[in-house]
């Protein structure tokens, strides 16, 4: 895909990846329309991006609806649809249902009723793209979180099946899952920074990505490494985790993250 006068939708644009992403698409000659809570911060950063901004919480199936519905109202069209809305809550298997409600909303169902909203357009027009935005936690494992760790799982698979369920419709789809990125998330798991690219190099990455429109899009090596390794022996990737949970525990306490 080519974003030059394409019309493009990015979710949690507020800051880090979103904002990256949405301030790249506007260079590259897109029209973005930003979304994220309601407040100023959001007006200002869509702003400072060259976008337009519509304020949405995406854990509401009916703010998805209201935001596809004012762009297609406004601009006529949806080329490219970014679920880029994400939290990264520290919990365990304890956690309780609030808990894994909130993160299951935000990370995983945000993207179920983006497409649910955004397709039936694109389908009727013959084409469209929809860019969904994981982590490498969903091809591996975040240790610090068992919620992350599993809607980004399932935000892959999600994908995943969109990708070659429409194919043959015009649709095309994609998945981010970066490593780490200098972002505010990444203050909560400083274990990440130790080979974290910029928000600005992970922007460019996707705009490359997207030219070429392949579905999985990862900005470490690495990542696709450890994949291998997991499908290679996944008895001695668990044996590794565990390993490296007790080596980055170790670094979040020196740190006062724990």
């Amino acid at each position: 895909m080519e974003l030059m006068e394409k019309v493009v939708v990015v979710t949690g644009a507020a800051s880090g990846i979103g904002f990256g992403l949405a301030k790249k698409f506007a260079v590259e000659g897109a029209t973005v329309i930003s979304s994220d809570l309601p407040g100023e911060v959001g007006e200002q950063r869509a702003r400072e991006a060259g976008a337009r901004y519509f304020a949405a919480d995406v854990a509401r199936e009916s703010e998805i609806s209201a935001l596809v519905g004012h762009v297609l109202a406004t601009e006529g069209k949806i080329d490219l649809f970014c679920s880029n809305a994400g939290i990264g809550t520290r919990m365990d298997a304890l956690a309780g249902q609030d808990a894994w409600d909130k993160i299951i909303d935000v990370n995983l169902s945000s993207q179920v009723w983006a497409a649910r909203h955004v397709l039936p357009h694109m389908l009727e027009r013959g084409e469209g793209y929809i860019l969904n935005t994981a982590s490498a936690a969903g091809l591996l494992t975040e240790p610090g979180s068992i919620g992350y760790a599993t809607t980004k799982h399932a935000s892959v698979g999600f994908s995943e099946w969109l990708a070659y369920s429409y194919r043959d419709q015009g649709i095309r789809v994609s998945v981010l899952c970066p490593e780490g990125v200098y972002t505010p998330m990444t203050d909560q798991a400083p274990y990440l920074l130790h080979n974290a690219i910029t928000v600005a190099e992970l922007a460019g990455t996707v705009v490359q990505a997207l030219g070429e429109e392949r579905f999985m899009i990862t900005t470490h090596p690495s990542t696709m490494d450890m994949l291998r390794q997991k499908a290679a022996d996944y008895e001695g990737y668990i044996d590794t985790l565990a390993a490296r949970r007790a080596e980055i525990l170790g670094i979040q306490g020196a740190a006062g993250k724990i």
